[in-house]
């Protein structure tokens, strides 16, 4: 067994507050390690539909959460403007809406200090021809869109900049206690399948869905409820801002233009377990048909998959969790739990709640208890320090992609056409991060996300790894089969169409060439 070097504060969860909170706290001078069962981004945080919230979608119903997401837009704006793209935002009055909401809105977006502009209808259209003609009013509000996985990294190498420790694929086995305080972990490396020791002086829990299960592990009680939510990709981007509906939050509200595709979302159902929220024909077909209420036409665009995330929420003043009911009614502000005061633990502290959005102020939150519970005097200083590659504070825009590709077309073959990932870009992310898994660099260069869903592409970057020397034979084997069945997973509720006609010259391709299912492992 292995004992890892003692920390000051350990982490558990990589999803964007563990990271934010590995960034603040190593600014402030701790020593922070950092764990996750798996890579990093790959729970809540790497399955939202990539809005960056104005504030807007809790202007009438949750205010306190209204007033967070206003406040900290404006910070991510200036801190991770190369993770942002500025699409902004509009709420819409379509003929399915309460049409006296919108001075509801207004009202409420006056209070939560959130910049909106009531524009003609016609400028709307203007802007987004695609829209429901039958639109009634139309309010533009700074939404955005925001790359989750480009942002967590970013926290994550500034976060080592300053001396962290980051262990993904690390998973928390137990957590440790004597005389009624945490003093360390035992961990698995889901790697190389050893048990690890780690001794902390403070453990901070911000497993998003899953704080319970880490919270019961430490003897102490939490009450969260997991709350579901369906989104579907489509092919291309239908709108090139985000649109919602302006009512009250419900089903299928939201299209969010996200690189090359945009995604329809989402659903609230409150389930047991994080970890079984694949989604339904039934919600798809849900998502599809919401899709037509802002966007006719909607339903016959290609989609191209369907998945599901889980919120962390914690009722505040309500009913106990396993009798909510209704996870919209739950606030979407955060909680610190001091689990002294709560469960008599000590130097135990559990961050919950909130949305991507507010993440930076979470983690200033978390670290702000954290630092009181190690006697610790440091102030934050995340909300003027640029992340890692957003120094010039200039935003993500769609072109510069290609822009920068097309400068080194000549020499640097393309290895994912969709997502115009190129073999140097692929042997760099690998290099970056040795023995990482073909699915995580996925998630760095978007590779497989687009219209072949990795039909045409994940056996060559997998041939190219092997070539390189990164994966031995069955280690490239074993990678795409498991890519492959990911990039499955999320297809099997959208086969019509454009996208089964693909999936056939896929399975032709994985099956009928390449042999996939008797490979040798």
């Amino acid at each position: 067994m292995t004992e890892l070097p003692e920390t000051q504060l350990l982490v558990i969860g990589g999803g964007s507050t563990g990271a934010g909170v590995a960034w603040d706290a190593a600014r402030r001078g701790l020593h922070v390690t950092l764990v996750d069962r798996g890579d990093l981004a790959t729970g809540t945080t790497g399955r939202f539909h990539g809005l960056l919230h104005s504030g807007g979608r809790y202007a009438v119903k949750d205010p306190g959460s209204a007033r967070e997401c206003a406040g900290e837009n404006v910070i991510l704006r200036r801190i991770a403007a190369g993770c942002i793209e500025d699409t902004g935002g509009l709420f819409v009055t379509t003929p399915a809406d309460d049409p006296g909401y919108a001075d509801r809105f207004l009202a409420g977006a006056a209070v939560a200090g959130m910049p909106v502009e009531e524009i003609p209808v016609a400028e709307a259209l203007r802007r987004e021809p695609l829209l429901n003609p039958r639109i009634s009013r139309a309010i533009a509000v700074q939404d955005g869109s925001i790359d989750c996985w480009k942002t967590v990294w970013a926290c994550v190498r500034g976060a080592r900049a300053y001396g962290a420790q980051i262990l993904p694929y690390h998973e928390v086995l137990s957590i440790r206690l004597e005389q009624g305080a945490v003093v360390g972990a035992s961990l698995r490396d889901n790697v190389a399948g050893a048990v690890v020791e780690i001794r902390a002086q403070c453990i901070l829990n911000a497993a998003g869905p899953w704080t319970g299960r880490i919270a019961k592990m430490a003897g102490c009680a939490l009450g969260v409820i997991p709350g579901k939510g369906v989104m579907v990709a489509m092919n291309h981007r239908l709108v090139n801002t985000v649109i919602n509906r302006c009512n009250m939050p419900g089903d299928g509200d939201i299209i969010v233009p996200a690189h090359t595709v945009c995604v329809i979302g989402t659903t609230d159902v409150p389930v047991d377990d994080p970890d079984q929220i694949a989604p339904t024909a039934a919600e798809v077909a849900k998502m599809m048909a919401a899709g037509e209420v802002l966007v006719p036409g909607f339903s016959r665009a290609r989609a191209l998959r369907a998945w599901a995330g889980a919120r962390p929420l914690i009722p505040k003043g309500a009913a106990p969790a396993g009798e909510v009911r209704d996870t919209r009614e739950v606030t979407r502000s955060h909680s610190v739990v001091k689990h002294a005061g709560v469960d008599g633990v000590e130097h135990f502290i559990t961050i919950t709640g909130g949305k991507f959005t507010t993440f930076r102020l979470m983690a200033e939150d978390a670290v702000d208890a954290v630092c009181a519970d190690l006697k610790v005097s440091a102030r934050c200083s995340t909300a003027e320090a640029p992340l890692p590659d957003s120094e010039d504070q200039r935003f993500f825009s769609l072109g510069s992609h290609q822009k920068e590709m097309e400068e080194h077309v000549g020499d640097d073959p393309l290895i994912c056409e969709c997502e115009l990932v190129t073999r140097g870009a692929l042997r760099s992310a690998a290099s970056g991060r040795p023995g990482q898994q073909l699915d995580d660099l996925r998630r760095s260069l978007r590779l497989g996300m687009g219209p072949c869903q990795g039909g045409f592409c994940s056996f060559r970057a997998a041939g190219l790894l092997h070539h390189e020397g990164y994966y031995d034979r069955s280690q490239t084997n074993d990678a795409l089969a498991a890519f492959v069945e990911e990039r499955w997973r999320g297809q099997r509720m959208v086969l019509w169409g454009q996208q089964l006609r693909q999936y056939r010259l896929d399975s032709w391709i994985f099956q009928g060439i390449l042999d996939l299912e008797h490979l040798p492992a």
